[in-house]
This record gives C-alpha cells, structure tokens and sequence, in this order.
C-alpha cells in the first residue's frame, strides 16, 4: 500500500472489440499533485477514467487509489475518488443544492454536515447565491463549477476532471483552470486533468503525453521536453503524437 501517492497504474492495457485502446499504460499521481493528462481526441484517456472510476473492469494490469487497489477494494478506493465527467450529470431539473445534497446523501453525509460542505465548496467557487437556481438556468461554466463542488463534497484525495472545460468560452475555462490548481495548492488534492488543451497546462504540473493507447512520454514539463528535444509544449505535443 503507497499512500504518498494518490493513484498508481500499472500495466494497464484494454481492448474493445480485438482492438487496444490502451496498450501497457503505467504512470503514478503524486499526493498534493496536479498531473496533465495530454493527447488528441481517441488517444484513450475516457477509456482509462473508466477504468479507474470502475465503468469497466480493469482488463490487465493495477489501478490503486489511496493506497486502495479498485478491483480487490472498490468501496475504500473509490470512497477517494472524486470525478467530473466530459458529460454533464447533473439533474437539470433540480436546483444546485438539490443535486449536491442528492450526492452528499449518497456518501451518508449528515444533513449538518452535508450543508457545511456544500456551503465551503459553493462559496470557493463564489456559486453560494446561485444555490436556489436550477441546473437549467445556469451557464456552461457555472454548471461545471455545480460538478467540481459535487466532486468534493466527500473530500476525496483524488479529483479526476475528463475534458471539464469542452465547450466553454475563455473566460469560464481560464476560471476553472485557476481553480483547480488553487485547489492542489490550499487543499493538498492530487488532480488527473486529461485535456486536448495545452493552454490548460501550468508549468509545475506533471506531464504524461497519451497517444493510441500508449504513454509517450511523463514527468515534468522539462523532462517531457528535454525528452522529446523540442523547446514548448505545443512541439512537444507535436511531435510525440504525430
């Protein structure tokens, strides 16, 4: 058990119908970390969130969050867990506090409890006023914020966030960027951000570069770099994935 890190993978391949969507794929997630997960569209990276959320079963290879292994451990791994989806959840019918409660009743949270988290977590992301309002009358981005507060509610160690900002305007993406890495830095959480974006990247963050399946390259942005002998991380990018 590696509690120091806050999700392990190990050997991770996957296949659908004879073909590999993800081939061989290790990388770890430091505690207190925030870690780029990079690569264009098809590269597997919702494959690989649906392993480690348990969507699918792991087909060869680990996956340990916490210290948990999913498959042996399931409730404690993914009680660790928290994820926000490419695709909205949230009740659009239901107002804001309506789906976060829906969610910290899930967890067992008490109603005390659950309204002191729902409150820290709505006021950081300055949606406390909005609370009333139903999801559809919300704003992309602002429903985006509704989905990391429900991620947090149960005050996971890991935060899992696929392609969060698709189809945002800059403003409401730069504004969920800045609030996660404040997030890795306040409250000590290790983040797995898989993205297309480059602009989307900090310089501090971890770095793995996901291509056909396959990790083509991790660590830091001056490793991936000095790796792939390119000075950015748009050359980078390039030439790993081309």
């Amino acid at each position: 058990m590696n509690e120091s890190q806050a999700l392990v993978i190990e050997g991770v391949s996957f296949s659908y119908s004879g073909k590999k969507a993800l081939d061989q794929v290790s990388f770890s997630v430091p505690s207190g970390a925030c870690v780029v997960l990079l690569g264009p569209n098809g590269a597997g990276k919702s494959t690989l969130f649906a392993l480690i959320t348990r969507l699918y079963d792991t087909g060869q290879g680990r996956i340990e969050i916490g210290g948990h292994e999913v498959r042996r451990e399931t409730r404690k791994a993914l009680a660790k867990l928290g994820v926000v989806f490419q695709q909205s959840t949230l009740d659009l019918d239901l107002t804001v506090m309506q789906n976060l409660r829906y969610h910290s009743a899930l967890h067992g949270m008490s109603r005390k409890i659950s309204l002191l988290r729902i409150q820290q977590e709505l006021e950081r992301l300055n949606m406390y006023e909005r609370r009333f309002e139903k999801i559809r009358q919300l704003n992309g981005g602002h429903r985006r914020r509704v989905e990391i507060a429900r991620a947090l509610l149960h005050k996971p160690s890991l935060l899992l966030l696929d392609e969060p900002t698709v189809g945002l305007d800059l403003p409401s993406r730069q504004a969920i960027v800045d609030h996660v890495h404040r997030l890795v830095a306040e409250a000590n959480i290790a983040v797995l951000w898989a993205t297309h974006l480059i602009d989307e990247i900090y310089q501090d963050d971890g770095l793995i570069v996901l291509d056909k399946g396959k990790v083509k390259a991790k660590g830091s942005i001056e490793a991936v770099l000095s790796g792939s002998h390119t000075t950015s991380i748009k050359d980078a990018f390039f030439s790993l994935t081309q």
